[in-house]
């Protein structure tokens, strides 16, 4: 079964409070969605169209336990602490294996 992803890069963070607030909720919630932080923030090259801001890569052990996670309860509460504290390009992917 292949693996799902969540995939963010950050376009600009305009209220860091609100980040970390954000943090705080979606790291819990992340873990009891069953995703493992792969990679955050850390340094970036960013090619052709790409951003150099804060960038992050969580793994899930298929595609449809990271949509359960996005959907729950805990992430959404966290989205809501986020609010429009940052600009961010968001997907969930599937891997291919």
């Amino acid at each position: 079964m292949p693996k799902g992803y969540w995939v963010s890069a950050y376009r600009t963070i305009s209220d860091p409070e609100k980040l970390a607030a954000y943090n705080k909720l979606a790291s819990p919630a992340v873990k009891a969605g069953g995703g493992r932080v792969l990679v955050r923030g850390g340094q970036v090259v960013a090619h052709d169209a790409g951003i150099a801001e804060r960038t992050v890569l969580i793994e899930f052990d298929s595609f449809e336990q990271a949509v359960a996670a996005h959907e729950s309860a805990a992430y959404q509460e966290a989205l809501v602490a986020l609010s429009d504290g940052v600009e961010r390009d968001f997907r969930i992917v599937e891997g291919i294996d």
